[in-house]
């Protein structure tokens, strides 16, 4: 059965050959699905601040530019045998016009370059590749670079730890995802969990210091190493592809992608509220500090 049957590719809007559009083909090509490609098209900047009026001609030869562009990668990609369909949308509201799209096209992965946005400009806005993690409804792939336009090394990033993801199957979500994408591309699983101690410092947790601090952060450190195990039998994932990494998890992560070089890390995304929401999760920070790219997915039921 084929993993893959709809992938649905955001082109960049720059109209080059991206990361994204080599590992949409690539991907296309192996599982044998059908590959939409869809740019997003916002209106161009004005030039001047008293230009109220559009002009429909003008916008109808800035959209052609963009059909030009894909109708000439479609039959580019089309005579390597792959199926390729085209679209432009003309957006002044690209993160509402792009979760409708996909509610309506209802592809099996929707695959796009990382935007990168400047450090200070995230502080106070959020990136569309962030609300895209938080809000997209099927699992998002979000290419930073390309070693290999199919991924030759696919890492899961599971925390069997967390309340939060055992309860609604997330870590179980992230493995079947990252093993079915590994057999499709014939590369071998990875399973990462980065633990992360520090927080047991806090509240009414054993200090640091003397043998009680010691055997409280073994005991605590044996109790994740366990739960990571179990997970790891649960799945049959062999002994030398299980990394068991003390660190913050976005450190880890970075580290081992850079050491391994991992094309793909397959992480989970949650609701989040209140403060957390403004923090971002682990998956928004890799985002930007991970190379290679980083396929997010929700808990079974929220696809």
């Amino acid at each position: 059965m084929r993993q893959y049957q709809r992938l649905l590719l955001i082109i960049d809007q720059t109209l080059h050959q991206s990361p994204a559009m080599l590992r949409a083909a690539a991907l296309a090509k192996v599982c044998g699905a059908a590959l939409h490609l869809c740019a997003f098209v916002e209106p161009p900047p004005r030039n001047h601040l008293w230009e109220e009026v559009t002009d429909e001609a003008a916008s109808q030869r800035y959209l052609q530019r963009y059909r030009e562009w894909l109708l000439d990668e479609a039959g580019r990609l089309r005579s390597q045998g792959l199926e390729v369909t085209t679209e432009v949308v003309w957006t002044t509201q690209p993160l509402l016009d792009m979760l409708q799209y996909v509610e309506e096209f209802q592809p099996d992965m929707l695959i796009k370059d990382v935007t990168l946005e400047p450090v200070l400009k995230r502080v106070f806005v959020t990136p569309l590749d962030c609300h895209l993690l938080r809000e997209c409804p099927v699992p998002v792939h979000l290419v930073n670079q390309v070693r290999h336009g199919l991924p030759r090394r696919v890492v899961a990033a599971v925390d069997p730890s967390n309340p939060q993801t055992l309860i609604c199957g997330l870590n179980d979500k992230i493995i079947q995802t990252a093993n079915a994408l590994a057999l499709q591309c014939d590369a071998p699983l990875h399973l990462l969990y980065a633990y992360d101690l520090t927080p047991a410092f806090n509240g009414d947790a054993p200090l640091a210091g003397g043998s009680w601090g010691s055997n409280f952060m073994d005991e605590l450190r044996e109790a994740l190493h366990a739960a990571f195990v179990t997970l790891a039998d649960q799945y049959g994932v062999p002994p030398e592809r299980r990394h068991f990494i003390m660190g913050l998890p976005v450190n880890v992560i970075r580290e081992f992608v850079e050491e391994y070089l991992a094309d793909v890390v397959v992480m989970g995304t949650v609701h989040r509220v209140g403060i957390d929401r403004l923090l971002g999760s682990t998956t928004e920070r890799a985002l930007y500090s991970v190379p290679g790219s980083i396929l997010a997915v929700k808990p079974p039921s929220h696809q």
